[in-house]
């Protein structure tokens, strides 16, 4: 069945017709054909040198002339060179894809044949409709006591995960795609170092994540054009995966690259810098982006989404940060300063928030949680103070009591949890009756310095 889909797949691809240009001008990285605006659209892909296989993408259209955007420095292009149109590509996913690797245009990267699928899908697809879709579902078990508590998961939420580099943002996705309860799991590298893909995949992920993953890669060293379509590739297979009613998983490393590719390919196209350098179209594709993800309509499946950034200095006002921020159903900051002192995963669970609480959880489990971070917040409002030795035990109760219960909980958050989220609230309990034996003074021996 799967030869057959193939094949039908190629037919589809024939087109009885074949158009042709002429390369009139090369400028700037972009490359002036006339000849072809006629038949072009934006978002076609052209063959501009056919002896090299150099392809681009149509980003601009005139009266009389199509600006292409290579996706390989055009060395050797010419005036006058032949130019042919092969229009746009599509995606056919299969079931046949599940635990392969491939890149953003649906091909292997593994050099085994990738089965396709017998249904054409584009690459930019619009939301499902606002009015038809579902609510957020049930809470998702993770396999991290953190996020089945503190910072629930529940079906089709999105949400943003903030991280500088070297955080261990990489190794909580692997987790994440390992532990949370899903169908189908479906991850974008975007932009990822080319050594790091193996080991991701090996190492990282492992067999055991990758038996139920589909991961599209786009490496740093690819064109912008490549890069950004890694994220759309990804989405459109989740989006394959969601309509035959599976729950997918959807995790994308990172949207900052998706939205610096984007902006090489904006301002190549003429569009006008704005604020740090992206134009103003890149919060509506970010925000487009985030949208396909979510609830699916009644009888449909789901895409639960997590979204990672890179924030360079912990700069969550930054403009990727501040556009995703806005769209999803919460976020999560990793901090540098508890990866270094060997806590991972490096959560700051009180600058993270979930918009899935309080309807997650229970009475009782949200009066835990409303417990915890009281206790937590109360200790990192003071933790300079006693630090410094200037805080007296017994002037403040709340403290004490914070001081006392915040070594449990610092371990709480960095615990496993691989019997669920009902395990993971006993284990929230336990730390929340459990200080530490020798309270205020330990604390001051071990937070100093």
């Amino acid at each position: 069945m799967h030869k057959l889909d193939s094949i039908a797949a190629r037919i589809r691809r024939l087109r009885p017709a074949r158009y042709f240009g002429t390369v009139t001008g090369i400028r700037a990285g972009l490359v002036r054909v006339a000849g072809l605006n006629a038949h072009a659209s934006i978002g076609d892909r052209v063959l501009l040198c056919p002896d090299r296989h150099l392809v681009g993408e149509v980003v601009a259209l005139g009266p009389k002339n199509a600006d292409i955007l290579p996706e390989s420095p055009p060395e050797g292009l010419s005036v006058g060179a032949g130019v042919e149109l092969i229009f746009a590509p599509f995606l056919a996913p299969s079931d046949g894809w599940i635990g392969r690797i491939v890149n953003p245009f649906g091909e292997p990267l593994d050099g085994r044949d990738l089965p396709q699928g017998s249904q054409q899908r584009r690459f930019i697809s619009p939301a499902p409709a606002a009015v038809t879709r579902k609510r957020l579902g049930a809470r998702l078990d993770t396999g991290l006591a953190v996020f089945d508590t503190l910072l629930p998961l529940v079906r089709g939420q999105r949400i943003g995960l903030f991280a500088g580099s070297g955080v261990g943002k990489s190794t909580l996705l692997s987790d994440l795609s390992r532990g949370v309860s899903a169908d189908i799991v479906v991850i974008a590298l975007i932009g990822e170092r080319g050594r790091e893909l193996r080991e991701f995949v090996e190492t990282v992920l492992g067999a055991e994540g990758m038996a139920r993953a589909v991961v599209v890669a786009a490496t740093a060293d690819q064109s912008p054009l490549i890069r950004r379509r890694c994220a759309w590739a990804a989405m459109a297979v989740a989006e394959y995966f969601r309509d035959l009613g599976r729950h997918v998983l959807f995790l994308a490393d990172s949207i900052t690259r998706f939205a610096e590719a984007h902006r090489e390919i904006a301002l190549a196209s003429g569009e006008a810098a704005s604020h740090r350098g992206y134009p103003p179209s890149t919060a509506h594709q970010i925000m487009s982006l985030a949208e396909r993800a979510g609830p699916g309509a009644e009888g449909a499946g789901d895409i639960t989404g997590i979204f990672s950034v890179l924030v360079a200095g912990s700069d969550m006002e930054e403009p990727v940060a501040d556009i995703l921020r806005g769209v999803l159903d919460g976020h999560v900051v990793l901090d540098r300063a508890i990866a270094e002192r060997g806590r991972f995963p490096a959560v700051d669970v009180l600058r993270s928030v979930s918009r899935a609480l309080p309807a997650a959880a229970s009475d009782s489990e949200n009066a835990l949680i409303t417990r915890a971070r009281a206790a937590l917040g109360t200790y990192a409002g003071s933790e300079l103070m006693i630090k410094a030795g200037l805080y007296a035990p017994g002037s403040d109760p709340a403290l004490d009591e914070a001081v006392q219960l915040y070594p449990a909980l610092d371990d709480f958050v960095s615990r496993k949890a691989p019997d669920g989220v009902a395990s993971s609230f006993s284990l929230l309990e336990t730390a929340l009756r459990t200080p530490h034996p020798r309270g205020f003074q330990h604390m001051i021996g071990t937070q100093t310095g």
